[in-house]
């Protein structure tokens, strides 16, 4: 798979080298069906059943036929030419989940926040998480049928995101669609990275 994500400076003779995005949203936003669109091996996936102790605690405004939950985390791996392996860990959406947080961001070279036109204000505490770590993030609006599409120029002044935070459209279902969105990651955290070090 051509990836455009392939480190040049690595042979093939050359030890692995590893990275980590996150995948980061509110509830119900299309986190765990990213992870599971674009994953090589069969993503460990953390989901259990909506119960009576979510009522009135987690928001299921547009998703209310959705009847699992994301506990813990997704871990799905993707392995590029040149021996690049790329881990995506997704968090969970619900707040009651987020002191995992801080455990599944370390070492992580960048993020993604999944964010759904329909309810945009859920992804705020994710931007403000990576903000306030100064992780490097994209933001991408994951297109669910029925939903108001929106050109990222009006998503971005929404969510008031520096304008060196690119914002883009998706479809988490589509492994094409999924692809773009990582490399932009990877590519705007490489950036990130290097000017930063400089």
């Amino acid at each position: 798979m051509d990836s455009g994500l392939s480190n040049p400076t690595v042979g093939a003779e050359d030890p692995p080298v590893f990275t980590k995005i996150l995948i980061a949203g509110g509830f119900g936003v299309g986190k765990t069906t990213l992870v599971g669109t674009i994953s090589e091996i069969r993503p460990l996936r953390t989901e259990e059943e909506l119960t009576d102790v979510g009522v009135g605690v987690d928001d299921v405004a547009a998703v209310e036929h959705k009847t699992t939950t994301t506990v813990a985390m997704d871990f799905g791996r993707i392995t590029f030419p040149r021996g690049v392996v790329l881990y995506l860990f997704g968090t969970p959406g619900q707040e009651r989940f987020w002191f995992m947080w801080d455990e599944l961001a370390l070492g992580a070279l960048g993020a993604v926040v999944l964010a759904d036109t329909r309810r945009l204000v859920d992804c705020f505490a994710s931007v403000d998480y990576f903000e306030r770590r100064e992780t490097p993030f994209i933001v991408a609006a994951n297109c669910f049928d029925g939903a108001p599409k929106y050109d990222p120029v009006d998503i971005r002044d929404a969510l008031d995101l520096d304008p060196d935070v690119p914002v883009l459209l998706c479809d988490a279902r589509r492994k094409e669609s999924v692809k773009e969105v990582l490399i932009a990651s990877v590519t705007h955290s490489l950036a990130r990275h290097w000017s930063a070090s400089c």
